[in-house]
Formats: C-alpha cells, structure tokens, sequence
C-alpha cells in the first residue's frame, strides 16, 4: 500500500486534494458557533482577505508534511482495516496534534505578523478545533485513497 504522502501529492491529483481541503476548511469554518465560533470566523477573514488565494496556496504549503505526519495513523488503518473515518476519529488527539506541530512551528516562523496574530488567538482552542475537524479529514483522505 502507497504512503500517505503519495496518495495525496501525487500531481494527478494534488489540486482536487487542495480544493477538498480548502472546501473542508471553509465547511468546518461555517459550522462554528458561539464567541469562540465568532473569534474564528473573523480570524478566518482576516487570512482570507490578506491575499485572494491564500488558503489554497497554505494548503499547499502545507500538505506535503500534513501527509508525512499523518501516514503512521494512516498506515495503522490500512493494518487493522475497517473505516478511515472511525480509525482516524479512535486517534482525533493524535490527528490533531500531529497537524498543529506543524502549524505551530509555522506560526513561529512566519514574517506575516498579522498571521501570527490570528493564529495565536486561534490556538488556544486549535487542538478541539481540529479534533472536530478529523472526521472530514478522514472522509478527504478516504476519498482519495480510494483512487490509487
């Protein structure tokens, strides 16, 4: 079985990867509520109207280690078998913390001292965010696993 990362940036299909996680992004966006779910929607704005096309290109920025540290949980599922989505959601803390290792070490590094911002107002409450969030991203990775 092919590694994670193959499935995922493989140019045949990288772009769909990117639109679907955009798609996911701006779906798991919309669905929040309450004031933190307000904190979220305005941050969200303001990285979006930094630059049009922002998101897609940080998706991309992005994906190459999102696949790499996501692929021993893949690999784990592809072993046990069974659904994406429940063997991903039984490891939602491992799913999350994997992905903000890597946001977090970005949010540091980064120039955009308006990113930064916005991230760190986000981040106190990322780790719940993207739990929530592991179902869809099973369903992406899913979808396009199938496809290999």
């Amino acid at each position: 079985m092919a590694d994670l990362k193959s499935i995922l940036t493989d140019p045949a299909r990288r772009q769909q990867v990117i639109k679907d996680a955009e798609r996911l992004l701006d779906d798991e966006v919309a669905a929040k509520s309450g004031l933190s779910g307000f904190a979220i929607k305005a941050a969200f704005k303001v990285v979006k109207g930094m630059k049009p096309g922002m998101i897609p290109d940080v998706v991309d920025g992005l994906l190459d280690d999102f696949a790499s540290r996501l692929d021993p949980i893949y690999q784990a599922h592809v072993t046990k078998g069974g659904s994406v989505v429940d063997n991903f959601t039984a490891r939602k803390g491992e799913v999350a913390d994997a992905l903000l290792g890597i946001t977090d070490d970005r949010a540091n590094r980064t120039r955009h001292s308006n990113l930064r911002s916005a991230y760190q107002q986000l981040r106190p409450t990322g780790k719940k965010n993207v739990e929530e969030a592991v179902p869809g991203i099973a369903r992406l990775i899913d979808k396009h696993a199938r496809t290999v």
